[in-house]
């Protein structure tokens, strides 16, 4: 596929300013060698290399937006702990807006990742759940009235920590009748938050628990992007699918779109690159099944290396460069 259709969008991102909401996450990794089991324990002793820590969550779909050239703001919460400290400051090197980070009286939701020749071995995560306070939910709220048009578009990044709320996504929708493009990465038991929203990503788990429809092969996923564009009444549902791609839904059509992934080696972070890479280019001046298209494409990068990762504009164009990616359209 030729890229240079595309160079005038990846311009464009230049010019376009996301505001991202949602639950902030850091992410610690722990890099080692296994070579024997613990004396104490039939478990892995890991002889420790290196560590370090990458923003996750809601954070990562802003590190996305600015490693296209993007701009993004945050919206979100962090604890009063020096991980919420570490987490800011990754987030300010990365040129990300934080004025909208407010701080809380619980812990900074920290997710630690023990990796021995480039596997996973544990997860430990750190976090507390539940609604926040109402005077923090007051403050965020303050926070978007005050930047109506500031912001060409906004994604919610919902990993039900407590940031998103009924509350919250009402104001949120009065952005998307005032004509911006909003979009949501879903939480499976929040769905009925969603209603009104541009577009919704759902995994397949999230697709199936949000419409109600097991989905095992293409008539009942295709009942499925049916039942959530009713239920949600959103412009289009994108249900990302693993190794077989990507399904668009409209209101009268449905989009294929085959994955263009060589190697998985983690998926980690692969939906926060996928909404991040759509949103920024539809609202550079993309058709959203193209949108769709090239976040497929920074969903293929992503996976392709060990850890939160991001994707850049020459990742993107090398990926469209040796991959002829064809859309396949049907009838809804």
């Amino acid at each position: 596929m030729s890229t240079s259709k595309y160079s005038w969008l990846f311009e464009n991102f230049r010019k376009k300013t996301i505001l991202v909401v949602g639950d902030l996450i850091l992410d610690h990794y722990i890099w080692g060698l296994v070579d024997r089991i613990s004396p104490e324990a039939p478990v892995p002793v890991i002889d420790m290399k290196r560590e370090n820590f990458v923003v996750g969550g809601a954070a990562n779909v802003a590190a996305n937006i600015v490693a296209l050239g993007g701009r993004a703001a945050i919206l979100g919460v962090k604890g009063t702990d020096l991980y919420g400290e570490v987490l800011t400051s990754l987030l300010k090197e990365r040129g990300i807006e934080t004025s909208g980070i407010f701080e809380c009286e619980r812990c900074t939701t920290v997710k630690t990742r023990v990796i021995a020749h480039n596997q996973q071995v544990v997860r430990i995560d750190k976090e507390e759940r539940g609604a926040h306070p109402e005077d923090t939910l007051k403050k965020m709220l303050d926070y978007i009235d005050s930047g109506k048009g500031q912001w060409d578009g906004v994604i919610i990044s919902d990993y039900k920590k407590g940031v998103i709320s009924h509350g919250l996504m009402k104001t949120l929708r009065k952005y998307k009748k005032n004509g911006c493009f909003v979009s949501v990465d879903p939480k499976v038991g929040h769905f009925d938050y969603y209603t009104g929203v541009s577009i919704i990503t759902p995994n397949l788990k999230e697709a199936q628990e949000g419409s109600g429809v097991e989905i095992t092969d293409n008539q009942s996923l295709k009942e499925a992007g049916r039942k959530l564009l009713s239920r949600l009444k959103c412009d289009a549902v994108l249900i990302t699918r693993g190794e077989h791609g990507m399904s668009l839904f409209e209101k009268n059509s449905v989009v294929h779109i085959p994955t263009v992934a060589k190697s998985v080696y983690d998926v980690t972070g692969a939906g926060d690159s996928v909404i991040a890479t759509m949103t920024l280019a539809h609202v550079a001046g993309c058709e959203i099944s193209e949108a769709a298209l090239i976040a497929n494409h920074a969903a293929g990068i992503v996976v392709g290396q060990v850890g939160t990762a991001t994707a850049s504009v020459a990742d993107l164009e090398l990926s469209l460069r040796e991959n002829n990616t064809k859309l396949a359209r049907e009838k809804l």
